[in-house]
């Protein structure tokens, strides 16, 4: 594995509306949350919590278990979430922005262990820079896993180490960006065999397109933040 420094972080961008999704405002409103697994609290990424009640039952009824890090930087007045570009050759999602995750193993305590593990060996984050400040609900993904995502504070100072064959990059992005829905382009997908239609949004930053579940969790981190639907406790 090639070992690879954390460049400088971006700058902000323009910002959300009222500057109000601050990472304080998010480790408040996650504290005390624990992770949700009942299929009736399942979210689909990028919908809101009854829209994924409504298209739950198009995916599989049996999801294998994952966790992903949603690791928030604090760098001070301009947090980021470290994102990696997935490996070319994966057999699932090859190529995707993700977040640092995977299967739940037997050797996992819990999803946060899991999550902590996978971003050691994926991109060589040391947990010792890292703080899990709670957890979002289950997310169900068409692939077949039920991923638990698990949102850390990060602290700056941290070097990463690439393991190729997994991921081929990580970057950061300003949460300002992320939550800004001027940077939001929505589209149409229709799942594969049904007529059912819904809508989804990427966020493009650079070279780079947050897509997917990916974006789907930001977006539910973002909805439970300003309250919409749903919560954080389980």
């Amino acid at each position: 594995m090639a070992s690879v420094a954390v460049a400088e972080h971006p700058a902000a961008g323009t910002g959300i509306a009222a500057g109000e999704l601050t990472l304080a405002r998010i480790e408040a409103r996650l504290a005390g949350s624990r992770p949700r697994h009942a299929r009736e609290q399942w979210w689909v990424p990028g919908q809101t919590f009854e829209r994924s009640r409504e298209l739950c039952s198009y995916f599989p009824a049996d999801p294998t278990p994952a966790a992903v890090l949603v690791p928030l930087v604090d760098h001070p007045g301009a947090p980021t979430v470290l994102l990696t570009v997935r490996g070319q050759d994966l057999r699932h999602h090859a190529g995707q922005v993700s977040f640092p995750g995977g299967s739940i193993e037997p050797g996992d305590s819990d999803p946060a262990a899991a999550a902590l593990r996978e971003a050691r060996e994926e991109i060589g984050l040391d947990p010792a820079f890292v703080t899990v400040i709670g957890y979002l609900p289950d997310h169900i993904v068409i692939s077949g896993f039920r991923v638990t995502p698990v949102v850390a504070r990060v602290r700056p100072g941290f070097t990463l180490e690439m393991d190729r064959q997994e991921v081929q990059v990580a970057f950061e992005v300003p949460l300002s960006h992320v939550f800004d829905v001027r940077h939001h382009r929505p589209r149409r997908h229709r799942f594969r065999g049904t007529g059912v239609e819904v809508e989804l949004v990427d966020i493009p930053y650079g070279e780079h397109n947050i897509w997917g579940a990916t974006a789907g969790m930001l977006l539910t981190l973002e909805r439970i933040c300003r309250g919409e639907g749903g919560h954080a406790h389980g």
